[in-house]
């Protein structure tokens, strides 16, 4: 795919500049939040007017990546496309989103020299919550109104409104059952 001569220039000052100003909630933020949602809208398939994009994500070159209204990318973030992320999505720091993996089949060849998988899509529903350094791995679904607890190793789709956490992660409980 061809990118754009726009596309390349925000990528540009994304990396040069955007990743690096401060944390959106900082007192000196010199505008931050608004210059990477900028570019991001610039970058990314789709950013909300209300997305957020903290210091030091590294996203590539952004493609086929989408998030929604109120949503944000935690600090020093590293994800993939192709990746959609919900309304409401909270983001803590440190949190990697694989989207692609090493290929293991073959046993003739070493598998430094088999390449990568094809690209599987994650998909992140509305009003989830992942807790710092969360790993999710290639083709996750993680249902709407889930929590993922931090330092979780999320292998296998999260069923809508659960509570997740460990490594591989597991259903803890629904959020379901907490209402009075």
């Amino acid at each position: 795919m061809i990118m754009g001569v726009k596309k390349k220039i925000c990528l540009g000052f994304y990396y040069l500049i955007g990743k690096k100003m401060p944390e959106s909630d900082s007192s000196i933020s010199f505008g931050a939040k608004r210059f990477r949602r900028f570019l991001c809208k610039n970058i990314f398939e789709y950013a909300s007017k209300s997305c957020n994009i903290e210091k030091g994500v590294f996203f590539g070159n952004g493609q086929d990546i989408s998030i929604g209204d109120n949503s944000g990318i935690g600090l020093h973030a590293r994800i993939q496309g192709p990746l959609s992320i919900g309304d409401n999505v909270m983001m803590g720091p440190d949190v990697i989103i694989y989207t692609k993996n090493h290929e293991t089949k073959r046993i003739d060849i070493p598998m430094i020299e088999q390449g990568v998988t094809a690209p599987e899509k994650v998909v992140i529903g509305d009003d989830v919550w992942i807790g710092a350094r969360v790993i999710i791995l290639p083709g996750v679904t993680i249902g709407e109104g889930s929590v993922v607890g931090a330092g979780s190793v999320v292998t296998k789709d999260v069923e809508p409104y659960s509570i997740v956490g460990g490594v591989p992660a597991k259903r803890i409980k629904s959020r379901k059952n907490l209402i009075n």
